[in-house]
């Protein structure tokens, strides 16, 4: 259940804290006070759509903050939820957005989170129903959504999701195909393309590496007379380094003569950079050999060379590019000769996929009638609670094509007085009749599911009389098995409440903020007197409906 909800520079509210009841909370208030304000506020606590409008004037940042005792039966879903984004928990839950001009941050037990993950935890939490929400019954799509809810329906209407976006997929895929195939014109000019390329046949990498043997071979002359100059100056040479290094080793040859242990290792190490001299300059001579290129080598790498050139010039700049070219129009041409095979296999695919869905939709449908009439049954027991005691409801199905919620389209067919036959909700029913069936199918609803809150937003519009008493009864009825939140403009409703806020709008420092307090009996008096009309008969009225509601 919500334990707590914390409010803080939210439009008119500046600052609320509420406690709620575990059974049914009511919220009244005169009309244009706040009260919708606080269903916003809850609304956005749940992942809803963020206006940065709705911050308070003069304030930086407003923030709603609300805590969950989680009920058992929801701890496994919504710890899976959780597990994946890391969150630890237990039992209690906070759900915190913060909304400032220039951000919104969403936070889990205090751990960041996207809204996205807010949004689907708060849908395993609280069944939030709209102001004018009912006039969502006048669509067959909703009715339909309520039945497979109330039937648990998920799973085979998931596999007809899926079978339906695979088609979509495949769909998608075949019209990119069709973009991309190019006809005869356009055939004709790849083929061309590739032939033109083929011819020169070029290899990834071989502009470059082909321009550094044509730099080295357009050098070899200078190269082999650095060569031989270097060759000369080592060994070659008139005065070489290796005959002066000969004379050295004669040198200390004579000194080794005298006394051994003047030269030491000196003999050793001189021998040792003859022959490094010595390979050095045999090093150095290969070099010439290595570059020497003749002239009809260097006219085949300057004709090839050019025959690059062209080709980048066309279909590059790059040779990688060129080589891409190739490679895009070759597919291409691969699609165009194969177009008849392609098509024929994505005629295949979607055959397949529409059995696949249609088969899902047949299960689901044959699903949906076996629970149909029980559904109805349960509605048609709770609309005489809220003021139709000799009503009708059933449910007429229609066969449509397969798609994503089924191959069914329904219509509720409703008469709310004996005698009349049955009629689409869409041609007969008023807006006092859908807010009541509403109330009856969340009513429903709420045991066959496992969602723990379900506010109401003014689901008692357009009613009164003993029929807002017997609204009132179902709503408390409800909120012994869930908790209720509602905001209401019936007395009849506001005195069945557990627990009964009022929002008033002041104005201070000639600043408007709206507040949100709990009433005790004496301010719960005044405040069903308010409603009843005001006045001191009213007053007294209020005292007998809540001593009456209080011993019922």
């Amino acid at each position: 259940m919500l334990d707590y909800i914390k409010i803080s520079n939210f439009a008119l509210i500046e600052s609320a804290e509420l406690e709620f009841d575990p059974g049914f909370n009511v919220v009244t208030g005169e009309s244009g006070a706040g009260k919708s304000i606080l269903m916003g506020a809850v609304e956005l606590l749940l992942g809803g759509r963020v206006d940065r409008g709705v911050i308070r004037s003069g304030a930086e940042r407003c923030e709603v903050a609300g805590c969950f005792s989680v009920p058992e039966t929801l701890r496994e879903p919504v710890g899976r939820l959780l597990e994946e984004a890391g969150i630890d928990f237990e039992r209690e839950l906070q759900l915190r957005r913060v909304i400032s001009v220039g951000s919104v941050r969403n936070f889990l037990n205090d751990t960041p989170v996207s809204g996205r993950l807010l949004g689907l935890v708060g849908a395993q939490l609280i069944d939030l129903h709209g102001a004018n929400e009912q006039l969502s019954l006048l669509s067959p799509a909703r009715q339909l959504e309520l039945l497979d809810r109330y039937a648990g329906a998920g799973a085979l209407r998931a596999a007809c999701e899926e079978a339906a976006a695979k088609i979509a997929a495949l769909r998608e895929e075949r019209e990119a195909f069709e973009a991309e195939l190019p006809d005869e014109a356009e055939a004709s000019r790849l083929e061309l393309q590739v032939e033109d390329i083929e011819k020169v046949n070029p290899q990834p990498g071989e502009d470059a590496e082909l321009s550094a043997k044509y730099k080295l071979a357009s050098n070899a002359r200078q190269v082999a007379e650095c060569a031989g100059a270097l060759t000369a100056a080592l060994t070659d040479g008139e005065n070489a380094l290796a005959d002066q290094l000969g004379a050295v080793y004669r040198k200390l040859l004579e000194l080794a003569r005298i006394d051994e242990t003047l030269t030491g290792t000196l003999l050793e190490e001189c021998d040792a950079i003859q022959q490094e001299l010595t390979a050095l300059s045999e090093g150095i001579s290969a070099l010439a050999d290595r570059v020497e290129v003749d002239a009809e080598a260097l006219q085949s790498m300057e004709a090839r060379m050019s025959e690059l050139f062209t080709i980048k010039r066309r279909y590059g700049p790059s040779l990688e590019q060129v080589l891409e070219v190739r490679s895009r129009a070759e597919e291409q041409l691969k699609m165009y000769r194969e177009t008849a095979a392609r098509r024929a296999e994505f005629l295949r695919r979607e055959t397949e996929l529409r059995d696949e869905l249609r088969g899902a939709a047949q299960r689901l449908s044959a699903f949906r009638h076996s629970r149909a009439e029980e559904f109805a049954g349960e509605v048609r027991g709770k609309l005489a609670a809220v003021g139709f005691p000799k009503s009708e409801l059933s449910v007429a199905f229609s066969e449509t094509e397969p798609a994503a919620n089924g191959m069914d389209r329904i219509e509720m067919l409703f008469s709310a007085n004996p005698g009349e036959e049955p009629r689409p909700l869409r041609r007969i029913a008023s807006s006092g009749e859908l807010s009541r069936l509403m109330l009856v199918l969340k009513t429903v609803l709420a045991d066959a599911d496992s969602i723990p809150v379900v506010i109401f937003d003014e689901i008692d519009s357009n009613i009164g009389g003993e029929t807002a008493n017997r609204v009132g009864e179902t709503l408390r009825e409800l909120g012994s098995r869930r908790q209720i939140l509602c905001i209401s403009h019936q007395p009849q409703v506001a005195a069945r409440g557990a627990r009964h806020f009022c929002v008033v709008k002041r104005v201070v420092g000639e600043r408007t903020c709206s507040e949100c307090v709990v009433l005790r009996r004496a301010e719960r008096e005044r405040e069903i007197a308010r409603m009843l009309g005001g006045g001191a008969s009213a007053l007294i009225h209020a005292r007998d409906v809540l001593r009456e509601v209080a011993g019922a």
